[in-house]
């Protein structure tokens, strides 16, 4: 799924924002190489195949939306044996990668022995990845998603060698701690290092919100593939701009008005509930994220919306209201 000789840009899992509407509205843009689905957590037993069906629904699609976007399965926990045979699950439900989560911040997690947690004990990442590795075909590849450490950046090294040792044909690096969670800063810097440790890729993942933080991201990681996700949803035109310096993908920019993109994902919600359209929430949840890390303009005329139909009427009505000067002005003229 990942080449490492070509320059990739990942659309990255976010716990319940990242769905497979998500990532079909994403695919839209031909920007994205792939996609990884949000985790599925191994923790009292194997997961069957009718789990990864349901929850990664392109498995139906031979791991595509239906705009065409690869998507990987990411399962996450701390059971080697377990791990193992949810991946062979994942496989028989038709995936064509795996993805270990091994980033995780979320507290709930971390206490079951999930995520980021196993951070602190590099052989279990390596004894993880190794019993996936040999559990799944080796045509189907497996990759890690880590963190540089639970407290110290330093901890990386041990932690991706230990990934690598166990198989992995490539790791995705956020480039924080547990500890930091999603404040700042990042430490592209130290991603540079790990890839040039490594003989796999290395994606560098973490605050790339603008052109300008990517090309600074790509001048200190000198990486090739690059996993955003709040970025894209902050900023539309983002997955584009970069797909465009990575010199892949994106003939044209994808749509970014803000109707035509919530109309876009009701359709795709719509496509992969057989009918059933979002709730106002999930729309309110986009706002709310685009709102605190973008520029979208119209989150206080849409918060208090209570449906849809409310949700649509109010950011026409907003987006008039902005046009108003423009078209006061051009009448005049």
């Amino acid at each position: 799924m990942l080449d490492p000789q070509t320059p990739a840009l990942v659309l990255a899992p976010m716990d319940g924002i990242t769905d497979a509407p998500m990532r079909a509205l994403q695919g839209r843009s031909g920007a994205f190489t792939y996609a990884v689905s949000e985790f599925l957590r191994v923790s009292n037993g194997r997961l069957p195949a009718k789990v990864f069906r349901r929850e990664v629904p392109e498995l139906l699609n031979r791991s595509l939306t239906s705009t065409g976007l690869p998507v990987q399965v990411q399962i996450l926990g701390g059971d080697p044996e377990l791990m193992a045979l949810s991946a062979i699950s994942a496989v028989r439900a038709g995936t064509r990668a795996v993805d270990i989560n091994f980033g995780c911040p979320a507290p709930t997690v971390n206490r079951n022995d999930g995520g980021a947690t196993l951070l602190k004990f590099p052989h279990r990442i390596r004894e993880v990845v190794a019993a996936v590795r040999a559990a799944v075909p080796a045509e189907i590849p497996v990759s890690a998603k880590l963190r540089l450490g639970w407290e110290s950046i330093e901890d990386i090294h041990e932690n991706a060698a230990m990934a690598a040792e166990g198989g992995a044909a490539w790791i995705t690096l956020h480039a924080r701690t547990r500890s930091q969670g999603y404040t700042p800063p990042v430490y592209w810097p130290k991603v540079g290092e790990v890839r040039r440790a490594l003989d796999i890729p290395v994606v560098a993942n973490g605050d790339i919100w603008t052109r300008e933080d990517f090309l600074r991201c790509q001048d200190e990681t000198g990486c090739r593939h690059y996993m955003i996700g709040r970025g894209a949803l902050a900023n539309p035109a983002l997955p584009y701009q970069i797909a465009r310096e990575l010199g892949i993908g994106a003939d044209r920019p994808m749509q970014t008005d803000w109707i035509h993109l919530f109309q876009a994902l009701v359709d795709h919600t719509i496509e992969a509930t057989g009918g059933r359209p979002p709730s106002v929430a999930r729309l309110k949840q986009w706002i709310k994220l685009a709102h605190r890390h973008g520029e979208f303009p119209h989150f206080d005329a849409l918060k208090q919306a209570e449906s849809l139909t409310e949700f649509f009427d109010l950011l026409g009505a907003a987006i008039e209201r902005e046009r108003a000067p423009e078209l006061v002005g051009s009448s005049t003229a």
